[in-house]
């Protein structure tokens, strides 16, 4: 199953987005994994507006959710000029790309591409280790912890 649908970029789609999103999570009968999906996946929507389209509601962010081998993907597209994304997504950014970090935190594989306009996150859905579902939710909360602060 794979599907597309295009928003235009103003944050008040996001619950369209997460809501597309929780049905194609019960569709394709992984709703265990929809939490991680739809956080990782409004992250990388919100991103494209803001950062990406700048906000611009002449723009759009298209979104395509699909399987893949062993799981599902999102995968986000905006019209903005790109950005250097191997310069985000650390735990010790503390004041930008802490949004990429979630994605790659709630993500197994993540893949920029068209000079960071477009971004794939895949989650397996076969199974995960525990140990690395202990790690990821570890990781999450320590981050947050360091926000809250």
């Amino acid at each position: 199953m794979n599907e597309s649908f295009v928003i235009q970029s103003d944050i008040a789609n996001l619950p369209y987005v997460e809501e597309r999103v929780f049905h194609f999570c019960r569709e394709c009968n992984v709703g265990n994994y929809y939490s991680a999906v739809s956080v990782a996946a409004l992250q990388a929507v919100e991103n494209a507006i803001v950062h990406g389209n700048g906000s611009d509601s002449s723009k759009s962010v298209t979104i395509s959710l699909g399987t893949c081998s062993g799981g599902v993907f999102v995968e986000v597209s905006d019209e903005g000029s790109g950005f250097d994304y191997t310069r985000f997504g650390s735990v010790d950014d503390e004041t930008q790309g802490q949004g990429i970090f979630v994605m790659k935190s709630l993500s197994d594989r993540i893949s920029f591409s068209e000079l960071g306009r477009q971004v794939r996150m895949e989650f397996d859905v076969n199974g995960i280790d525990p140990a690395d579902a202990l790690e990821r939710a570890s990781v999450l909360q320590s981050h947050f912890a360091l926000v809250a602060a």
